[in-house]
């Protein structure tokens, strides 16, 4: 009982963590539904095996959102005929990096990390989606097959209706609202079960894994290394959030190199994000992801070690306060806005559960009473 107790009350304070950039994240992906041209998507991340993933990478750095904020953002993307790689790419270097951890990483660790980050980040994502496709290359014509219709209402195919003309059928207060019923109806409707099965799951590794595996053997070299991927990939931390983190970990002598391991895998995942993933992607691109993910955050830590030592740079950051601490009210305000919004679908899941058991009980029972009929 105990230890269900403190699943759920990990569980709850990822949640509080998670919830004001999960709404931001939904938000975000609510606007480039209706703001975003489809056809323009289609275009620039739907065809090109490489120049698409170019983009989305390059896209994804600057923004500030984080590993679960990303995911209404990428689904939105996706919709609207992004392809997988790009997709992939996007889904890593948006939450390795933006313009706010860039800032709050110049001000407490130094340039030469500042600059490393959003690098490791960019050149992940590229890594990650070119091998994706790669692997399964984009089809133009199922990309530019996306629904191109109007994204306020439908009032047009977006196959015969020039830009200029449709600019003057919607207000900017009616792309507002539309946009905001798609990001809090049927875009997280879309998520939310996932959502919340990757917080229990995230809050049972947060209850099982004890506090002084963080900071045990990471002096630096590749054990360091693996064992930080280790603990950041499951646990949830945004990339501004992780950036003192990290630096107090190099005042206690954690290489420069391992911490960065930790501020790019991190924020990239946790099992909230992934089992989303699994959901918008699929396992294989999943498992593309985790895996480039993974090794290129090594390589790069290991880099980076090996350029304080080949320079005889310290690594010591001053230590200031975090760029990124919101108010518990706000904090408390989002959960229970998450919550409210999570009701309708995690009914509609849990009613579709029970179809199927039904469905599945009934199935048996006529195949029983068919083997009865049977004669012996």
């Amino acid at each position: 009982m105990p230890l269900i107790l403190d699943i759920f009350s990990e569980s709850w304070h990822l949640l509080l963590d998670a919830a004001p950039y999960m709404l931001f994240g939904i938000l975000i992906g609510g606007l480039l539904k209706v703001f975003l041209s489809p056809a323009y998507v289609a275009r620039h991340l739907g065809q090109g095996r490489y120049s698409s993933v170019f983009k989305a990478a390059l896209f994804g750095v600057p923004l500030p959102l984080c590993s679960c904020g990303v995911l209404p953002a990428a689904a939105a993307l996706k919709r609207q005929g992004a392809n997988n790689g790009a997709t992939t790419a996007f889904l890593i270097s948006t939450p390795e990096s933006g313009i706010d951890s860039i800032s709050v990483s110049y001000a407490l660790l130094d340039p030469i990390m500042t600059v490393a980050r959003p690098l490791a980040a960019f050149i992940s994502a590229i890594i990650a989606g070119s091998i994706e496709n790669t692997i399964n290359p984009p089809k133009p014509h199922l990309a530019m097959a996306g629904d191109l219709s109007c994204a306020v209402d439908g009032c047009c195919s977006g196959a015969d209706c020039p830009p200029t003309e449709h600019a003057r059928h919607h207000t900017f207060s009616e792309k507002i609202r539309a946009g905001l019923g798609y990001a809090f109806g049927e875009l997280w409707g879309d998520l939310a079960g996932w959502f919340f099965l990757g917080l229990l799951l995230a809050g049972l590794i947060s209850a099982l894994v004890p506090d002084d595996l963080v900071t045990a053997y990471l002096g630096g070299g590749l054990a360091a290394m693996l064992m930080m991927l280790a603990f950041g990939m499951p646990l949830y931390i945004c990339a501004t959030a992780s950036t003192p983190i990290a630096a107090a970990m190099i005042l206690k002598g954690v290489s420069p190199g391992a911490a960065l391991v930790f501020m790019l895998a991190g924020p990239a995942t946790n099992m909230a994000t992934l089992t989303v993933l699994i959901g918008l992607l699929g396992r294989r691109t999943t498992a593309v992801y985790l895996t480039c993910l993974g090794v290129t955050a090594v390589l790069a830590g290991l880099a980076l070690d090996w350029v304080y030592a080949a320079y005889g740079i310290s690594a010591k950051a001053a230590v200031g306060q975090a760029g990124e601490l919101l108010p518990y009210p706000l904090q408390l305000a989002a959960a229970l806005l998450i919550l409210a919004l999570s009701v309708r679908p995690i009914y509609t899941i849990i009613r579709r559960w029970f179809k199927k058991i039904r469905g599945g009980q009934a199935a048996a029972a006529v195949v029983k009473v068919a083997a009865g009929a049977k004669p012996g």
